[in-house]
C-alpha cells in the first residue's frame, strides 16, 4: 500500500471511528444520567440537543482550523483532547450529581444542566475531527464530490455502528463508566499516528499519555468508575438497597429503578405489603372479591415482584401471570429480593403484547404497575390498551393501575380517568388522605363492571391505612378544565406530567 493510500485510509478510519465514538457517548449519556434524573423524553431531548449543539460548534471550529493550515500534529492533539474530555466526564460526574442532590433544581433543568456540564465539551472536541480529516483527505483526492460523499458515508456508517454497539452490547455487558473509558482509549489510539515520529512526536505522545494518566489516576476518577447500579440492564439502572430496623438489623430490601424507589420486600415476610400503593391495590382486590383465594391475576410489570410474591404465599391456588420486559429485573428479584418463581408464570416481553396472547375473559384481576415516576410507557395508558384489558377480564373482573401525579391539579389523572371510562362502566380513583396543599401522590385507578360499595376502603391487614375514592372530584375537574382521552395515536404524557419535572432531582 502506497503512502498516499495509507493516509487516505487513515483519514477515512478517523472520520468513521470518531463518529462511532460520539454516538456511543450519546447513547451512554442517557443511561449514565438516568439514576439521577430518570429516563424520559425530556432526558433524551437534553442529551440529543446538547450533543448536536456541541457537534455543530465543533464542526465549525474544525473547519476554521483546517483552513488555517493545521495538519497532523493539531489533529493528533485534538484527538488526545477528545480522549481527555471523555475521562473528565468521570471526574465531573460525582461533583455534578452531588451539587444537584444538594440544590432544589427541577428534573427538567437538572437533565439539561448535567448533560451540558458533562458532554458538551467532549462533543465539541470530537466535532472538530471530521472537518480536519476531510480537508486532509481532499488534498490527496482530485474528485471532490467522490471524496466528500465517501467521508460522509463513512461518518454515517460509524454513527450506525456506534449506536448498535452501545445499545446492544457495550452498555449492558461493560457498564456506562467503562464505556466512557473505552471511548477514551479508542480516541487516544487514533491520536497516535498523527503525533508523528522522531523526538517531537515521541514528546507529544508522552505528554498526552501523562495527561491522560494523571486524569485517570485521580481519586474522583476511581469514584466515577464505581457505578451506582447493582445491575445495568438493557433497559434500566437497577439498584438493591438494604432496609434495616431500628436495631440496625437487615429486615428488607428495596428495588430502585433508575432514580425511583419501586417497592420494598420484607425478607421472610411475603405476606406483609410495606409499600402503600401495593397494599392499597391488594386491599381493593379483597373488597371486590369476597373469596380471593382462587383468582387469576395478570400483572403488567414485575419490578420487585412484591405483590405477586405475597399472593403466591397467601393463596397457593391462585394463577399468577407476570409480564416483565427486563429479564435483569427478574434475575435481581430472584437473587436479592426473596422471590420464589415457582408459582409464577413470567413473560419477558412487552406487557401489552403478552396480555394480547391470552383468550378473552381469562383473568379475574389485571394490575398495571409499570409506571416509574416520570418514566411512563404511553402505550400502556391508552384507550386501546384498556379496551384490551377489559376484554381479557371476566365479567366480574377488576382492573387496577397506579400512577404518580400532583394533587389536586393532576392533568394525567384527569386524562387517565377519562380514558379508562372508555373501557369500564365504573372507574375509581383512590388515594390516601393527602397532607395539605399541592403535593405528589400515588393514585390507584380501578375499573370494573360493578362499583365498590363504599368510597372509603380500610386495610384488612398490615398497616392501618385508609384509601378514599375521589373519582367524583376528578370527574368534576375534568369537566371544568378538560381531560384528554389518551389513544395510541395521541398520548402526550410528558406534557400532562410536566409539573413533575419541577420536582427537585433525586427526590
Amino acid at each position: 500500500m502506497t503512502d498516499r493510500k495509507q493516509k487516505k485510509f487513515l483519514y477515512g478510519a478517523t472520520v468513521c471511528l470518531s463518529a462511532a465514538m460520539l454516538m456511543i457517548l450519546e447513547i451512554d449519556a442517557g443511561r449514565m444520567i438516568a439514576p439521577y434524573v430518570g429516563n424520559s423524553l425530556y432526558t433524551w431531548t437534553s442529551v440529543i440537543g446538547v450533543i448536536l449543539a456541541g457537534l455543530s460548534l465543533g464542526n465549525w471550529l474544525g473547519g476554521i482550523l483546517a483552513d488555517r493550515g493545521h495538519e497532523h500534529p493539531t489533529l493528533g492533539m485534538l484527538l488526545g483532547a477528545c480522549s481527555a474530555g471523555c475521562l473528565l466526564i468521570l471526574v465531573l460526574l460525582p461533583m455534578v450529581t452531588l451539587y444537584l442532590q444538594s440544590h432544589a433544581i427541577s428534573l427538567a433543568w437538572a437533565s439539561l444542566l448535567i448533560v451540558t456540564l458533562l458532554f458538551f465539551v467532549p462533543s465539541v472536541l470530537i466535532g472538530t475531527v471530521g472537518p480536519m480529516a476531510t480537508t486532509l483527505y481532499l488534498e490527496l483526492e482530485q474528485r471532490t464530490g467522490h471524496a466528500v460523499g465517501l467521508l460522509h458515508a463513512l461518518a454515517a456508517l460509524g454513527s450506525i455502528a456506534g449506536t448498535f454497539a452501545a445499545g446492544y452490547y457495550l452498555i449492558q455487558f461493560t457498564g456506562t463508566r467503562r464505556v466512557v473509558v473505552f471511548v477514551a482509549i479508542v480516541l487516544f489510539l487514533l491520536a497516535l499516528p498523527y503525533l508523528g515520529g522522531g523526538r517531537r512526536g515521541l514528546l507529544r505522545s508522552a505528554c498526552l499519555a501523562i495527561l491522560l494518566a494523571g486524569i485517570s489516576g485521580t481519586t474522583r476518577f476511581a469514584e466515577g468508575l464505581s457505578s451506582p447500579c447493582t445491575r445495568e440492564s438493557q433497559y434500566y439502572c437497577l439498584r438493591v438497597v438494604d432496609e434495616k430496623d431500628n436495631a440496625g438489623r437487615l429486615h428488607g430490601r428495596s428495588l430502585v429503578i433508575d432514580h425511583m424507589l419501586h417497592s420494598t420486600n420484607l425478607l421472610g415476610q411475603p405476606d406483609i405489603l410495606w409499600t402503600p400503593y401495593v397494599h392499597g391495590m391488594d386491599t381493593l382486590v379483597h373488597r371486590h372479591f369476597p373469596d380471593p383465594d382462587q383468582l387469576r391475576y395478570y400483572f403488567a410489570g414485575g419490578g420487585a415482584y412484591t405483590h405477586p410474591r405475597s399472593l403466591a404465599f397467601r393463596y397457593p391456588q391462585t394463577e399468577i401471570v407476570v409480564s416483565e420486559i427486563d429479564p435483569a429485573v427478574t434475575e435481581l428479584a430472584l437473587s436479592s429480593l426473596d422471590l420464589d418463581p415457582a408459582p409464577l408464570t413470567i413473560h419477558h416481553t412487552d406487557s401489552r403484547r403478552a396480555l394480547a396472547q391470552y383468550p378473552p375473559a381469562h383473568f379475574d384481576v389485571i394490575i398495571t404497575d409499570v409506571f416509574h415516576d416520570v418514566g411512563i410507557p404511553p402505550h400502556l395508558l391508552t384507550r386501546e390498551y384498556h379496551q384490551l384489558a377489559g376484554n381479557r377480564l371476566k365479567s366480574g373482573g377488576l382492573y387496577l393501575a397506579n400512577v404518580i401525579d400532583h394533587f389536586p391539579s393532576g392533568q394525567l389523572v384527569r386524562a387517565l380517568y377519562a380514558t379508562i371510562r372508555q373501557a369500564f362502566p365504573h372507574v375509581g380513583v383512590w388515594i390516601e388522605r393527602p397532607d395539605s396543599g399541592d403535593t405528589r401522590l400515588t393514585y390507584i385507578f380501578s375499573g370494573s363492571a360493578r362499583p365498590f360499595t363504599s368510597s372509603e376502603v380500610q386495610a384488612i391487614s398490615g398497616e392501618p391505612r385508609i384509601w378514599y375514592d375521589i373519582s367524583t372530584f376528578v370527574d368534576q375537574q375534568g369537566k371544568r378544565h378538560g381531560a384528554t382521552v389518551l389513544t395510541d395515536d395521541y398520548a402526550p404524557v410528558e406534557r400532562l406530567i410536566s409539573a413533575l419535572y419541577d420536582t427537585p432531582a433525586g427526590s
